[in-house]
Parts: C-alpha cells; sequence; structure tokens
C-alpha cells in the first residue's frame, strides 16, 4: 500500500493531527534553521570585527624592540592567552608575538608579507591542531628610530570554540524547543481535531441511528453560524421532509384505503348477489339485474377514476405528465366547457372567453379546468346557470349551489377532504387537489370563495400568469400570380 493510501485509511480525526503536527513541525524546523543560521553569521561578523579591531602594528613594534624575535612560544607560563599572534616575515619566518602557541604560516601570510594582497581572513589550525580564525595583515618593520623599514605581516588568530560552542548549546535549545513545540502541536491538533469534528460525530450517530431505527423525529443542536451549524441545519432540514413526506405517504395510503373501501364493498356485494344466482338457479327480475350491473359498471368507473386521481398525485412535481410549452388558455376553456355541457344538459353555461396563453402542459390543464366545471355541474341545481369566464389570466367558474361554508373553505384542497354535504355525492375528494398541483406548477393560485355579489353559490378563481403568444403559423399556400 502506498503512503497516499494508507493515509487515506486513517481516520479523519487522525489525519487531522498528522497534518497539523506536520505543519507545526515544518515551522518550527524552519523557524530553528533560520535562527541557527543567523546566530552563526553574527558571531562570525563579531570575530572578524574583534580581530580586524586589533593594534596590530603596535604589537609588532613592542616586540621588536622589546622582545626580540622568537619563533616560539617561550610557554603557557609566561603568558595566559590562548589566541596567537605572530608576524610573519617575507622570507618565510615568524617571530611570536602573543599566545600559547604560534601559527603555521601558509601562502595567504606570504603573501601579504611580500606585499602582494592585502589583509586576508581564513580559517586556520594552531601549531598544536586547534582551530582558529586567523587574520593576516601587512605591518611596517623598524628596528629602530634611525632603521630603515620594511614590511612584514601580522596574524592574529582566535579560536573557533568562541563560535562554534555558542552555536552547538543553541542547536541542542532548539531541537529541545521543537520537540517540545512539536509534540504540543501533536497533543493540540488531537484536541482540535476531537472539538471540530464533534458535531459531525453527532451528525454520524445520528444517521446510524436513523438507519438502524427509522426515526425521523432525531434533531441535531445547530447552535452557531459555522459550517458545522449550517450542516446540522441541513441535515435537520432533510430528516424533517423525510419525516413529511413519510406521514403524508402514510396518510395517503390511509386515506386511499378508505375511499378504495366503498366501491369495493358495494362492487363485491353486486358481484356476489350475480354469483349466487348462477349458483342457485334462481333468476334475477331482468329489471333487477340491470341495476345490478348498471352500479357495477358505475362502482368500475368511480374505482377507475379514483385510481387515476391518486396515480397524478403520486407523481413528484419534477416528473410533470408533459413537457411545457406555451399554450391558449381559453381554447382549453372552451374543450373543457364543451365536455361540461354534455355533463349537465339541464343546466345553463354563460361563458365569456378572452384569449389568455400560458406556460404550463395542456392535457394537464384541461383537466383541471374539467375537474373545476364537474363541481359546478355537481352541485348546480337544474335550470340554473354556471358563469365561465376568462379576463386576464383569471378564469372564473361560478355555480349556483348550496355553496360552500367559510368554516370548510381553507380544507377544500386537501387530498379526499369532501365536506358533509357532499359526501352522498359521487367524486373521491381528489378532484381540487389535482386542480391545486396542476396550476401551481403553471406558476398560478387556485383559490375558491363566495360571490362577490352576496348570491348562491361558489366562485372558483384559478389565475395563472401569462405568456408571449406564439406566432401565427405561415401558410404553405402560394397565392395566385
Amino acid at each position: 500500500m502506498s503512503p497516499t493510501a494508507r493515509f487515506r485509511a486513517l481516520p479523519l480525526r487522525s489525519r487531522l493531527a498528522l497534518l497539523v503536527t506536520v505543519a507545526v513541525a515544518l515551522a518550527v524546523a524552519a523557524v530553528a534553521c533560520v535562527s541557527w543560521f543567523m546566530v552563526r553569521t553574527q558571531l562570525n561578523d563579531q570575530l572578524n570585527s574583534s580581530l580586524r579591531s586589533t593594534n596590530a602594528q603596535a604589537q609588532a613594534s613592542q616586540t621588536l624592540t622589546g622582545l626580540g624575535c622568537r619563533e616560539k612560544a617561550p610557554g603557557p607560563w609566561e603568558n595566559n592567552l590562548s589566541a596567537p599572534v605572530q608576524i610573519v616575515l617575507p622570507t618565510g619566518g615568524r617571530c611570536w608575538v602573543d599566545g600559547k602557541n604560534t601559527l603555521p604560516v601558509t601562502d595567504y601570510d606570504l603573501e601579504v608579507a611580500k606585499g602582494l594582497r592585502g589583509a586576508v581572513l581564513y580559517d586556520g589550525k594552531t601549531t598544536d591542531g586547534t582551530p582558529v580564525r586567523v587574520y593576516t595583515q601587512p605591518v611596517e618593520l623598524s628596528a629602530g628610530p634611525a632603521a630603515q623599514k620594511s614590511i612584514a605581516a601580522i596574524s592574529v588568530a582566535k579560536p573557533l570554540s568562541d563560535i562554534t560552542e555558542p552555536l552547538s548549546t543553541l542547536a541542542w535549545v532548539l531541537v529541545f524547543v521543537s520537540g517540545v513545540g512539536i509534540l504540543g502541536a501533536g497533543v493540540a491538533g488531537l484536541w482540535v481535531a476531537r472539538t471540530g469534528l464533534r458535531p459531525v460525530d453527532e451528525l454520524t450517530g445520528a444517521v446510524e441511528h436513523i438507519a438502524r431505527t427509522e426515526d425521523l423525529t432525531v434533531r441535531i443542536p445547530d447552535e452557531g453560524d459555522d459550517e458545522i451549524a449550517r450542516l446540522s441545519r441541513s441535515f435537520n432540514s432533510m430528516t424533517a421532509a423525510l419525516a413529511s413526506s413519510q406521514e403524508r405517504q402514510a396518510q395517503l395510503i390511509a386515506d386511499a384505503g378508505h375511499e378504495l373501501r366503498t366501491p369495493l364493498t358495494s362492487l363485491r356485494t353486486n358481484i356476489e348477489l350475480l354469483a349466487r344466482s348462477e349458483e342457485t338457479g334462481r333468476a334475477i327480475p331482468p329489471e333487477d339485474r340491470r341495476e345490478l350491473l348498471a352500479s357495477v359498471k358505475a362502482q368500475m368507473t368511480e374505482l377507475a377514476s379514483l385510481i387515476g386521481d391518486l396515480q397524478e398525485l403520486s407523481r413528484p412535481d419534477a416528473a410533470a405528465p408533459g413537457p411545457l410549452g406555451v399554450v391558449a388558455l381559453h381554447e382549453i376553456a372552451g374543450t373543457a366547457l364543451s365536455r361540461a355541457r354534455l355533463r349537465g344538459p339541464e343546466l345553463d353555461f354563460d361563458s365569456d372567453l378572452a384569449p389568455w396563453y400560458v406556460r404550463g402542459e395542456a392535457a394537464a390543464l384541461e383537466r383541471a379546468v374539467v375537474n373545476v366545471l364537474d363541481n359546478a355541474v355537481k352541485f348546480s341545481p337544474p335550470g340554473s346557470t354556471v358563469t365561465v369566464s376568462l379576463r386576464a389570466g383569471e378564469l372564473t367558474v361560478r355555480d349556483r349551489g348550496p355553496g360552500i361554508p367559510a368554516d370548510d373553505l381553507p380544507h377544500v384542497f386537501e387530498r379526499f377532504w369532501r365536506s358533509p354535504s357532499a359526501r352522498a355525492l359521487p367524486g373521491s375528494g381528489l378532484g381540487l387537489s389535482i386542480v391545486a398541483r396542476t396550476v401551481q406548477r403553471a406558476g398560478g393560485t387556485a383559490a375558491l370563495r363566495a360571490p362577490a355579489d352576496g348570491g348562491p353559490g361558489t366562485e372558483a378563481v384559478l389565475s395563472i400568469p401569462g405568456a408571449p403568444a406564439p406566432p401565427p403559423a405561415q401558410s404553405s399556400v402560394v397565392p395566385d400570380q
């Protein structure tokens, strides 16, 4: 398994803690390295400045006039300084000036002593192997006031331990501090990951509980405005929507079962009577037989209508029965009105349909208008008038029936709801639900209200926003020339 795969296999909490630790470790390492190099540069600069500030000319003159020229250090008991100072002659010889030991003469020293180059700084070692930093510069030598002056070089050295020891101590301190920082970062990363992912753990627990028990009433605390709170609120909204959908589904099944029971019971009774007549050989009077068959046919029609309504209501809003397009609402209303006249031959229909185009599905809109007109036909007394008008996108259908009590108006668009006065009439209680759903899909609203003139009956109002009228179809007939 590759390192990337192994990393992805770790729990999210461990990955977050590891990433925090690595990030802090890199930052601490970078700061430690930069600090160490900056301190080393500063110490080197200070050591070089200290070497350059040595009064080499005075020391050289004092050596030649006072102590004479010694090739080696006289011994540690005569001088307690550890930094050697010596004069380098152009011939390659040397004269000890100060320190416990002397320095080997290098090519750099000879070039300076011969005047071939200026002062030079370099790393070297004393004769006993001690690492030092050496600064060699040119000097003028004279044996006395009247003596002729000559050019030589003087080398001053200081031990590199003045730099390496503090740097070594600093390195150990930085390693210790970095280790403590990285360890603390790991602990802090675990704490941050545990604290930050606690809402995720709660969400995971809630999802597992719902999957195990199908209990959609579980809610997660959603305090705050951060991403976790938004996720919690989204999850709570999702479970609430699922619970509502589940409740509506259960209610639909219960209502459908209740509505199906009556026609099924009647149908079963009539079929049993016909079957018993055949089994016993006792013929049913022709008139009664015709009534039984008519009842069976009516019950079958009612069952087919109820099943069709259930299929329509069970379809999701996103799954429209057909493509949306610009349709003529006045033509749809005219077609539905023609069907209503056939169902209510004893009624008068007064229509005023102004042209109006809407965006919707023609078949669904026609069924919605038919359902509204069927209600008007159902509740209108014989000889009365049903008024249908279409003005500025508002389709109004008024009957002259008993009307709907004000307390029942908020419930008329609910599934399977039927007013007490309509329970004896045929129907499933789904027609107005389909009307409201179809009109809403077209971007409009549906409402029932009492007539504005205070007269009898009910007004059904369908308000649908308009759409640009389609261009007229071009004729393919070529005019005579």
